[in-house]
C-alpha cells in the first residue's frame, strides 16, 4: 500500500479545518444520526437548533476532539492518546466512563461476535505493533480497524478509532479519512465481517479506495 496523498502537515492541517463539518457530518450519521449537513453546521457554529440533546452532543463533542487533535499533532499516537480521544467524545454524560478502558461484555449489533474485556497491556503493545508499519495510510487504518474490532471502550469506538487514524494521518499529510454518506451501509457490512472474520484485507482495501481525502498541492 502506498499514500495517496503527500502532503505537508501545514498543508493538511488546512484540508482538515477546511472539511471539519464535513467529516464530523459523516461521523455523526456513520453512527446512525440522523442529522443533515446544515443542522450539523449550524450546531458547529453555535446557531439555535431543533435537534435532539444527545445529537447536539456529539457534534459539539467531534468537534472538540477535532480541535484537541489538532492541537496535539506532536502527540505519539498511543493508547493513552485513543483514551483521551474517547473521553471528549464521550464528554458530558454522551458516555458512560468515556476515556476508561471498558471492563465489562459489550455486544455488537448485528452479528454474535462479542468481543473480549480489553486487556490493557496487550492493547498497547498492539498499538506499539501498529506504529511500525512504514506506510503512514496503512498504519492509519490498521489502527483504526483494530480499536474499532477491540472495542476498547463502552462506547464512541468508531468515532474515537476514526480520530485516532486521522491523528496518523494529518501529521504524516496523507489526508483524512472519512466514510462517505453513500458508502456507509457497505462499510458496516464489511466491518460485521470483519468483525467476526479478524481479516481486515477486503475492508482495508475499501477504505483506501473510496474513503480518503485530500488535495493535490
Amino acid at each position: 500500500m502506498q499514500d495517496k496523498f503527500q502532503m505537508t502537515e501545514a498543508q493538511n492541517v488546512f484540508v482538515a479545518r477546511r472539511n471539519i463539518v464535513d467529516t464530523i457530518w459523516k461521523s455523526a450519521r456513520l453512527e446512525g444520526l440522523a442529522v443533515t449537513f446544515p443542522e450539523t453546521d449550524a450546531v458547529f457554529n453555535g446557531l439555535p437548533v431543533t435537534m435532539k440533546l444527545n445529537d447536539v452532543l456529539t457534534i459539539n463533542n467531534l468537534k472538540r476532539a477535532w480541535y484537541f487533535l489538532l492541537d496535539n499533532l506532536e502527540a505519539e499516537s498511543d493508547f493513552n492518546f485513543a483514551c483521551q480521544l474517547n473521553k471528549l467524545v464521550g464528554g458530558d454524560d454522551l458516555v458512560y466512563q468515556a476515556g476508561f478502558p471498558r471492563t465489562i461484555p459489550v455486544q455488537i449489533g448485528g452479528t454474535k461476535w462479542t468481543p473480549g474485556i480489553p486487556d490493557v497491556e496487550e492493547v498497547s503493545q498492539k498499538l506499539c505493533e501498529i506504529n511500525q508499519i512504514e506506510c503512514a495510510t496503512q498504519r492509519a487504518i490498521t489502527a483504526m480497524l483494530y480499536l474499532m474490532r477491540t472495542q476498547l471502550f463502552l462506547d464512541g469506538n468508531k468515532r474515537s478509532s476514526m480520530l485516532y487514524a486521522n491523528h496518523i494521518m494529518i501529521k504524516n499529510g496523507c489526508g483524512i479519512i472519512s466514510i462517505p454518506e453513500d458508502k456507509i451501509v457497505e462499510f458496516q457490512t464489511m466491518l460485521v465481517d470483519f468483525y467476526e472474520t479478524n481479516n481486515m484485507s477486503e475492508i482495508m482495501q475499501f477504505v483506501y479506495d473510496n474513503a480518503i481525502e485530500g488535495l493535490k498541492f
